[in-house]
């Protein structure tokens, strides 16, 4: 799959040629496919092919309705198959790589067909790549059920009989595909996340990630999530075995779309992340004392046993130490000092790994066996010297902190760290490896300028380009700002505030016939709204969905298309990659602008440090990302040509801050009507 192109000048030449041929007005995709012309996907499209010809890097913005996935994959395929070099596409949500999979794979394939100047490209191979958690590795499955009076308690045994069965149906062996929930000990014991899992063991034939993973090799197009590519470039990393030229492979190049997210999703995989719930799962694995069970059990050792017995009553004593540090009502404490809490867990984890090493030498190392004691000794060892490093806050440049939460009726504390500046990383991650890498997304601009954006992924130098959206927004989209609800700061713990709120939320959701999208910056807000406008829906026939811990948010934004009148109450993760056309959502009301808590660690120490710098915080991080994420909100209604509705904004500092004009110039369309209490039966006028 992977060769060097030695007429790279061809290849670049065809791939400028075709991409003009098919986007220009009356081109191929008119004709063939008949799309109307979009000037702005023929610009962003001609922008791409030049980028990846020339193996450059570019930033673009494409408003909603330009069309940017056709944009980069046809030029993107032609020269994956013409050079023989992969081409690997990024998203942030499942909802637009499965759009790509299903959708716009499928309109290019029917493109290439038709034009007979294309049809060398008709049979390019594509392939969707999830991490090797995702996937059941029929190996390990075997080798559990041969084991599973060690494993696993006889309450599980059912439902790996189940996952047995269901392995000889399944055709991508995926746990998102199995319908039910499985149990995170049992799953990690069947499923492909372990170095037992590998074509010394598995074959593709019956290996479920071996055989996805086959797909990828030898695939023009591989289909990823940030997640996993963060996470495939961090463990090059750590291994030194990155390509001298490409992303993840010799001489692949990349498209990042949803792109906004990228900085966010770098501060997280840059960063440190362990818990008391993993580090317990991974001990319960060696040995569970209440069920008796595990790995140690299995092999017999009770040595092994009682060094994991000494470590879950030290892990215990260990993390509600640090909860401890946590001030009461408080759910997270940010770590200044170093070595504030003695590393209790060194000495007890040091045992269990040694008698992990011992039993691992004891084994055949043609064995399974040998590998699966291997793999979980590196990571007991990874917990243990992360700790370590987060204690002495040995990652310099890094932000450290205590979170705390209640999972399941079980606290559970987080040890976390992240860098205050990614930038430097990603330039040489992405910007720095001689091939082309282009980040697009609907909002990449904070106004009119994408310089915080090339700033915080370190993208000096790297050409843009911006495309507005090509819908009508004056007419289609009507804007409605609330000059009259309270900041929270204006009353204790903002209850007129949130009086005026719901009462807004009340009134505009059943005003508007359609479903309305209630976007909030507050969890704790979004339940008091939506527990007190329950019977009013009810009431009026109108399915109220909250997003809420455990419930599917592709669920959610599925009931919601399908209810065609449904409110739904979302927080954080409904800010974007929602895509829901037509009247099933008819209005997004906005109940604040979305500024990220500054007390929270990571925003606090970046503040500090720009501060530091002699900058200013507010200017330069604060208010640049409530734009683009205001921006993104505001994205959610308007999402095809013919799609109509209304946005509500019940934030007065729109209009009463000086910043507010920044985010009113945010707005698609110059228009917008103020409205109070007192005036919105006449001014409040939404389509019927």
């Amino acid at each position: 799959m992977i060769s060097l192109n030695e007429d790279g000048g061809t290849a670049a030449s065809r791939v400028d040629e075709l991409t003009a041929s098919v986007f220009a007005d009356g081109g191929w995709l008119c004709t063939a496919l008949g799309l109307e012309h979009r000037p702005e996907q023929e610009r962003m499209a001609l922008a791409v092919a030049a980028s990846i010809a020339g193996d450059s890097s570019l930033l673009c913005e494409a408003g909603t309705g330009v069309g940017k996935s056709l944009a980069y994959l046809v030029p993107g395929i032609i020269h994956a198959v013409d050079t023989h070099r992969q081409f690997l596409v990024s998203t942030h949500t499942k909802t637009l790589q499965e759009q790509i999979r299903d959708k716009d794979l499928q309109n290019c394939r029917r493109l290439f067909a038709a034009v007979p100047e294309l049809a060398a490209y008709r049979n390019f191979t594509s392939a969707v790549l999830m991490g090797k958690g995702n996937y059941l590795c029929t190996t390990r499955l075997k080798r559990a059920l041969i084991e599973k009076e060690e494993l696993f308690p006889t309450t599980e045994h059912a439902q790996l009989a189940r996952i047995a069965r269901w392995a000889e149906q399944t055709e991508t062996g995926l746990l998102a595909d199995f319908g039910e929930k499985v149990t995170p000990e049992l799953w990690e014991e069947v499923s492909a996340d372990s170095d037992a899992c590998s074509s010394k063991f598995c074959s593709s034939d019956v290996c479920f990630y071996q055989r996805a993973k086959k797909l990828r090799d030898s695939a023009n197009l591989v289909i990823v999530n940030h997640s996993l590519l963060f996470t495939l470039m961090a463990v090059q990393a750590a291994q030194e075995k990155s390509p001298a030229r490409g992303i993840l492979r010799l001489d692949d190049f990349l498209v990042l779309d949803e792109a906004h997210t990228v900085p966010e999703i770098a501060t997280e995989h840059l960063g440190l992340a362990l818990t008391s719930a993993g580090l317990r799962r991974q001990l319960h694995a060696l040995y569970n004392p209440r069920r008796k069970k595990g790995l140690f059990v299995r092999h017999k050792d009770t040595g092994g046993q009682r060094s994991v017995e000494i470590a879950v009553e030290q892990a215990d004593h260990f993390f509600a130490t640090i909860a401890e540090r946590i001030p009461p009502g408080a759910s997270l404490q940010r770590w200044r000092e170093a070595d504030a809490v003695a590393h209790l867990l060194e000495a007890p984890l040091n045992s269990v790994v040694a008698r992990l090493d011992a039993l691992r030498t004891s084994l055949p190392p043609e064995d399974v066996a040998h590998v699966e004691v291997e793999t979980k000794q590196r990571r007991l060892s990874a917990y243990r010297d992360a700790i370590k490093s987060w204690l002495a806050l040995a990652r310099e440049g890094d932000v450290h902190w205590a979170e705390m939460a209640d999972r399941r009726r079980e606290l559970v504390v987080s040890l976390r760290s992240a860098p205050l500046d990614v930038s430097a990383e990603l330039r040489r991650r992405l910007f720095s490896r001689d091939t082309a890498c282009i980040l697009t997304s609907a909002t990449l601009a904070t106004g009119t300028s994408i310089e915080p954006f090339r700033h915080r992924v370190g993208a000096h130098g790297v050409e843009v380009l911006i495309e507005k959206s090509p819908f009508d927004y004056d007419r289609n989209m009507r804007v409605y700002l609330a000059g009259d609800v309270p900041e929270p700061s204006a009353s204790a713990e903002g209850k007129l505030s949130l009086d005026a709120i719901t009462d807004y939320v009340r009134y505009c959701t059943l005003k508007v016939r359609g479903g309305s999208l209630v976007l909030f910056t507050s969890y704790r807000d979004l339940l008091t709204v939506s527990a007190r406008l329950e019977n009013d829906y009810r009431e009026a026939g109108r399915e109220c969905l909250v997003q809420t811990a455990g419930v599917s948010r592709s669920d959610l934004a599925e009931r919601l298309r399908a209810a065609g009148n449904a409110v739904l109450f979302g927080t954080e993760s409904f800010w974007t990659g929602i895509d829901i056309p037509g009247s099933a959502l008819s209005q997004v009301i906005i109940t604040r602008l979305p500024f990220e808590p500054p007390n929270h660690p990571v925003a606090q120490a970046r503040a500090e440090w720009v501060a530091s710098e002699g900058g200013n915080p507010f200017a330069q991080i604060t208010l640049p990302e409530a734009l683009g994420k205001f921006r993104q909100g505001i994205g959610r209604l308007i999402r095809s040509k013919s799609d109509r509705g209304v946005i509500t904004i019940l934030d007065a500092r729109v209009l009463t801050k000086a910043y507010g004009r920044e985010f009113v110039a945010s707005l698609p369309t110059e228009h917008f009507e103020r409205m109070t209490r007192a005036n919105r039966d006449s001014v409040f006028r939404p389509f019927i």
